[in-house]
């Protein structure tokens, strides 16, 4: 990959794409912000709706400061997804868009070490590859994606762990949710920690 040592220190990303859009999923669902998709990701998800993303060397090596300048022109808040982007040092990145005064999520699987500065971590396990013990005490959102009925007994081990102030979504898999939403809504009913989370931008039509 071009500018592999940029890479390597964080000041340059390899950007799939980046847009401004209505937040579909998760807590912040319905709010404006700016997406940043990081390209590589090697957790595998079988059902991952963007694996376009996985292979980096796919995508443009661009600097830090430019997307932050992107990003201001837009909003004052950016979510930062994937891919998974903590395969990379987020550091750079996090402090760039901090000198804007920008609000900075990320959505991540907790497989790679953290970096960079967060306002809020959206942490969405995989069975692949799940999360690292740190992720768990900094999780502000914690997304479990429900493939079948087996997925509810991992979700529930993984909100064993994170901290009490962390919002619960459980979310069915796109392909799967005709069959998983009334087994979803069934379940939140009798745990109400939990709350049911949609992909509303694909219902929209929207990115």
């Amino acid at each position: 990959m071009a500018f592999e040592k940029e890479i390597e220190a964080g000041t340059m990303v390899p950007l799939m794409e980046e847009f401004y859009t209505v937040q579909g999923e998760g807590y912040h669902t319905g709010t404006a912000a700016y997406f940043v998709r990081i390209g590589g990701c090697d957790v595998g998800c079988h059902w991952c709706d963007v694996k376009e993303s996985w292979n980096a060397a796919m995508h443009a090596p661009t600097a830090v400061e430019q997307i932050a300048e992107n990003t201001k022109k837009h909003s004052d808040t950016v979510v930062v997804t994937g891919g998974e982007p903590l395969t990379w040092n987020m550091g750079p990145l996090t402090n760039a868009l901090q000198e804007k005064g920008i609000r900075i999520h990320i959505e991540t699987s907790g497989a790679y070490p953290l970096s960079g500065h967060w306002d809020w971590i959206c942490l969405s396990p995989k069975k692949t590859m799940p999360p690292r013990d740190e992720f768990y005490a900094v999780a502000d959102e914690l997304k479990m994606i429900v493939f079948n009925t087996n997925d509810l007994k991992w979700a529930e081990e993984h909100a064993k762990k994170v901290k009490s102030s962390c919002k619960l979504f459980l979310q069915p898999e796109w392909s799967k949710r005709e069959k998983m939403m009334p087994i979803i809504t069934d379940y939140v009913m009798k745990n109400p920690k939990w709350r049911i989370g949609l992909q509303t931008h694909k219902y929209i039509g929207i990115p």
